[in-house]
């Protein structure tokens, strides 16, 4: 279950950095769009996607609306049973950050502001994911070590 709980808090690590990603490329292509002309309003959401890139708010939204709040629902399940130190509570962080997220990403659309805190929000998110990971995997690496020295001290 240690594993797992690696496995997914890395994963999460992994999808947040899509989601900067996904986000980027959609918004240079929108920005060349515009740049050669394209408008930009509620009729360009009717019909083929104006310019290719708009594949990366789909990928953004699709992404942070389903696959992440999935698998921040997953570790906090596997935090139970993974028994990695204060992993519960390190999940139960990151649920609670991609809970905000998700909220933020939504209200952005209309208050733009929120839309600052969203990118703020992710960064924490990350890190809190990379954290809970790197906390599975530390216990590992002292236990490994730890044996590691009792088997060289006994062979002395």
């Amino acid at each position: 279950m240690r594993l797992a709980y690696r496995i997914i808090s890395f994963t999460i690590c992994a999808l947040v950095a899509l989601q900067a990603a996904s986000h980027a490329w959609a918004s240079a292509g929108l920005g060349l769009y515009i740049a050669e002309g394209g408008v930009v309003d509620a009729s360009a959401q009717e019909g083929p996607p104006p310019f290719p890139e708009v594949m990366g708010f789909m990928i953004h939204g699709m992404n942070g609306m389903f696959v992440i709040p999935l698998l921040a629902v997953a570790l906090l399940i596997v935090s139970f049973f993974a028994k990695v130190p204060r992993g519960v509570a390190f999940a139960a962080a990151v649920l609670v950050l991609v809970l905000l997220q998700v909220t933020l990403g939504l209200l952005g659309h209309g208050i733009p502001f929120l839309g600052f805190l969203h990118g703020m929000n992710a960064l924490l998110l990350f890190a809190a994911a990379l954290i809970a990971g790197l906390r599975a995997s530390k216990n590992r690496v002292t236990s490994a070590t730890a044996a590691t020295t009792t088997t060289a001290g006994a062979a002395v």
